[in-house]
């Protein structure tokens, strides 16, 4: 038996976040299919592949279980709702300054998977219903997606923008022309969302802070667009907060403009949430490539153990099972069981509480198990 091969994917056409911050990747991340995938074999079969084929099926199971997401959680399906409520509602007149939205927690929550899965059907129902040419024929780009980094300031933030749409004006001017210039990119193209990833980085309470929140307010006052911004900490870095100080009232005025969203991580102190929990792990069971899986592998069989190495934080979930998933391929164990995820290691944030949780679980003060509350 031979496993049926699949054409070599285009690699130009699976990015990373560096290449979202150009047009023609953010394109291609909107118009790449989903991916199939790889046929799921038995151990009979596996082991009957000739050479070539059992390492070309590898492969696809190896790109497969890297991207495994997004998962329609009911975080996410949560957060979409009340993204569609605010941009579909920010339909103003141009005089009426757009509202914005805040996207606040902690890491390994998906917010950024969420934002850019969101902003994805975004641009296909614009492209679907506007067309991919503007009125005046120009290219229609319903979405702008800008990452900070610690020491962005104005010049640099305009700048990206002006990236993003390949102007060929980013080596010369100052901030002020460079706003010049995207405000010129966001209304030739009929821009709609404007993603501003990692707005942590930025250091708010100085003057690059204030520049900046003056500039979000520049943004919202004269670009037609919804700014959603996605950080962690935003609240206690003070983008919601009043304070007395000139530097507060101008941060905060951009905060009386932002609508808070936040992601929770999964709980397990209701039946709710556990049945959550393990609808999440049902979900990522039929996913899984492995000759050796069965049902309930995940959902019946670790369901605690993967609640207490993740600590209900899908990204950390998602790196778990996807480094298992890895090592049974590679070391031909071809199932996920305890034993193969404890020498799988993630981020340190989760395994120092691991421990913690580990023994409310063994004491039974904790369960994943529906109707067996601690």
């Amino acid at each position: 038996m031979t496993a049926r091969r699949k054409p070599p994917e285009n690699t130009e056409s699976r990015l990373d976040n560096l290449t979202l911050a150009r047009k023609e990747g953010w394109q291609r991340f909107v118009n790449t299919a989903s991916r199939i995938p790889p046929e799921s074999l038995t151990r009979t079969e596996l082991e009957q592949l000739g050479e070539t084929a059992f390492d070309d099926y590898n492969r696809q199971r190896r790109e497969w279980h890297a991207n495994l997401g997004p998962i329609k959680t009911p975080q996410l399906a949560a957060l979409h709702e009340d993204l569609w409520d605010i941009v579909d509602s920010n339909l103003q007149d141009g005089d009426k300054a757009k509202g914005a939205v805040a996207i606040d927690a902690f890491p390994g929550l998906g917010k950024t998977t969420s934002v850019l899965d969101f902003a994805r059907k975004f641009h296909r129902r614009e492209m679907k219903e506007q067309g991919t040419e503007t009125g005046a024929g120009h290219e229609r780009w319903p979405v702008c997606r800008v990452g900070l980094t610690g020491n962005t300031g104005m010049v640099d933030f305009n700048r990206a923008m002006l990236s993003f749409y390949a102007h060929p004006g980013t080596a010369r001017g100052n901030a002020a022309h460079f706003a010049h210039r995207a405000l010129d990119c966001v209304l030739t193209c009929e821009t709609k969302l404007l993603i501003v990833d990692d707005l942590h980085f930025l250091r708010w309470r100085n003057s690059v802070g204030v520049e900046i929140s003056n500039h979000f307010k520049y943004i919202a006052n004269e670009f037609p667009v919804t700014l959603i911004f996605v950080g962690v900490g935003l609240a206690a870095r003070g983008l919601f907060s009043e304070g007395h100080s000139y530097e507060d009232a101008v941060i905060a005025q951009t905060g009386r403009r932002t609508t808070k969203l936040d992601m929770r991580p999964f709980a397990i102190d209701t039946d709710e949430g556990r049945r959550e929990w393990r609808q999440l792990l049902l979900t990522l069971e039929k996913r899984i490539v492995l000759a050796e899986k069965h049902p309930g592998m995940l959902a019946d069989h670790l369901s605690d153990y993967l609640f207490a190495r993740s600590t209900g934080h899908i990204g950390s979930l998602m790196t778990l099972i996807n480094r298992g998933c890895q090592r049974a391929v590679r070391t031909g164990t071809e199932v996920l069981s305890r034993e193969l995820m404890d020498r799988v290691k993630i981020d340190e944030a989760s395994e120092k509480a691991r421990q913690e949780l580990a023994m409310a679980f063994e004491t039974r003060r904790l369960t994943t198990r529906v109707g067996k509350a601690g």
